[in-house]
């Protein structure tokens, strides 16, 4: 989903209603004054897929993989983007980040639509829309220094400001030492790549940011400093986060509203704690369900330990 490096730049309501919504009001005074919600408003998406006729298979079919979805996100919210595998999740989000067409709806920052289209023409929502990967060995240039990776979407982007400190400052965030600056990703280890992943996206100062499973190759220690910079930034900078996990722990704490998907729609949302508690949904109570089994051994109900 990114363009190499754990952030995109211009190189390179009701249950099973597929409708949520945060409090559209608000703005945000970084990324170059981007005001507004991120919203993705009946968004409909589908795939290719062969056809199989009585000759084999021949022709195409439209599986839909997104049906009629929308997704407000306002500056200062975090929501957290759950469901099982094939359920639209990253499509979603590469909709979101413009790197995928919907067959239907809109895409719109403020009151400004949003589409694929040139690099220089989305220039100012690379800016305010970033993405954190969930893996990023396959984002990150071997070839770069870390200090070149999260230089080149400062540059690449027209960020004002003084770079080197942009930099320093976003890798001071995420706790990764000014030693580390001249080694490449091949040097360094997992945890330490996916943290110059999320320097990189928070270098541009964004309004935004959608982040894949942020945390998952963390280490305990580093991956709780991670999740309370994320809550700083919705809390105190007035960043909008959407946070795409499995892991009903990071959503409850990090996350204010959780939405569930499934089948290409977003069948649950609303409050985290009320979602977990009290899921509406089957899809929602599989996942409370699941995550309960991974932390209880079997025969032990949750609440008996």
């Amino acid at each position: 989903m990114s363009d190499g490096g754990g952030s995109v730049s211009d190189g390179g309501g009701s249950n099973g209603g597929g409708t949520f919504s945060n409090n559209d009001a608000g703005s945000v005074s970084n990324s170059g004054g981007v005001t507004g919600a991120l919203a993705a408003d009946g968004v409909s998406f589908a795939y290719p897929a062969p056809r199989v006729g009585s000759c084999g298979v021949h022709g195409t079919r439209h599986d839909g993989t997104l049906k009629s979805v929308s997704l407000h996100l306002a500056p200062g919210s975090s929501t957290a983007l759950m469901g099982s595998s094939g359920s639209g999740k990253s499509t979603l989000v590469r909709i979101l980040l413009a790197l995928a067409k919907p067959s239907a709806g809109t895409v719109a920052l403020g009151a400004r639509e949003v589409k694929p289209g040139p690099a220089r023409s989305l220039r100012w929502y690379r800016q305010a829309v970033q993405y954190i990967p969930q893996n990023p060995a396959g984002s990150l240039d071997p070839r770069m220094t870390v200090s070149q990776l999260l230089r080149e979407p400062l540059r690449q982007l027209r960020v004002a400001g003084n770079h080197r400190a942009l930099v320093g400052e976003a890798l001071e965030r995420v706790e990764v030492p000014a030693g580390l600056l001249e080694r490449r990703p091949g040097e360094l280890s997992g945890g330490q790549n996916q943290r110059v992943a999320i320097a990189r996206a928070l270098a541009v100062q964004p309004a935004y940011l959608l982040a894949d499973e942020p945390v998952s190759g963390l280490d305990l220690p580093l991956r709780d400093t991670v999740l309370s910079l994320l809550g700083n930034l919705v809390r105190q900078e007035g960043l909008g986060l959407l946070l795409v996990t499995h892991d009903l722990g990071t959503a409850a704490r990090v996350c204010g509203t959780t939405a569930v998907m499934a089948h290409g729609r977003i069948v649950e949302h609303g409050p985290t704690y009320r979602v977990l508690d009290s899921p509406g949904s089957p899809e929602a109570a599989a996942l409370v369900q699941a995550s309960a089994a991974l932390h209880y051994p079997p025969g032990l109900p949750a609440g008996a330990a």
